[in-house]
């Protein structure tokens, strides 16, 4: 029987004017009654994330920060920050390349440092605790950092993760977005998150279901027993994970968990695949 279901919204359980379908509160509901617990998945901070399932908070398990912070009903379970002695090295880094702006996601609040638009505008509409600092340095240990989050004017897959990598080797860095790639601590990733929750809350992988549609996703849906990604997907992603939903426009995982409620329902928990 299915216990567990991830997805990631943007790109995945998102439209594409980055708007939660309502009709996801219901279905999270339906799955609390039958004994499945539901996560959201993201990049995004926990304070966004509480606020967007607002209706359902304390009914689902919240994977944030690209899965370096794990939270339960208003507890943190788990997290794998960045270690504070990489950060200064990794800001400047950063800030020595051209178009690229950072952002420090701790556990409880984001802090930027630049104003230019559309950086700004996008960091104070993704993140609801997000603060104007003079200087990214000052933050470093007032909490800990799950990640950076970079934002790349031109594109991540052009620009940010061709050069980032090779001048972090000590960081993770990864695609998150079309313009955004993030750097984590380099064992942070939403598979591990999903490794601890398995053994947790005693899941077995195959009681698990998992949606995606970019690379800052693929460890995640190798820890799933089911993975799907959307039609929308990123290509390099839908080569490695071959089973598919409808684009996340179609409401492909909203689709899905429809069909998954009806197998369990009938009593065919092993029916998913045939189902979706």
């Amino acid at each position: 029987m299915i216990k567990f279901i991830a997805s990631d919204l943007d790109g995945t359980l998102l439209d594409d004017n980055k708007r939660l379908p309502e009709e996801i509160f219901g279905l999270i509901d339906a799955l609390s009654e039958r004994g499945v617990l539901f996560a959201p998945a993201s990049g995004r901070q926990y304070a966004n994330l509480r606020t967007l399932f607002a209706p359902v908070a304390d009914k689902v398990l919240f994977i944030c920060e690209n899965g370096a912070l794990v939270r339960y009903r208003e507890e943190m379970l788990y997290c794998n920050p960045i270690e504070n002695v990489y950060l200064p090295d990794a800001l400047d880094e950063i800030r020595a390349l051209p178009h690229l702006y950072p952002m420090l996601c701790g556990t409880d609040f984001a802090y930027i440092e630049n104003s230019e638009m559309p950086f700004f505008q996008y960091a104070m509409l993704s993140y609801t605790n997000c603060r104007k600092v003079e200087n990214l340095n000052d933050v470093i240990g007032r909490e800990n950092i799950c990640k950076i989050a970079v934002y790349d004017e031109i594109a991540a897959a052009e620009n940010c993760i061709k050069v980032l990598p090779a001048r972090l080797p000590r960081l993770r860095t990864i695609i998150s977005g079309f313009d955004w790639c993030d750097v984590s601590s380099p064992s942070a990733n939403k598979g591990e998150a999903l490794r601890f929750i398995r053994k947790e809350f005693s899941f077995r992988k195959e009681e698990c279901v998992a949606f995606g549609d970019h690379m800052n996703d693929y460890e995640m849906l190798m820890q799933s027993g089911y993975s799907f990604v959307t039609e929308n997907a990123y290509p390099p992603l839908k080569k490695l994970i071959r089973r598919t939903v409808p684009s996340n426009a179609e409401g492909g995982v909203l689709q899905a968990i429809r069909k998954i409620i009806d197998c369990i329902d009938k009593g065919e928990p092993y029916e998913i695949a045939h189902c979706v």
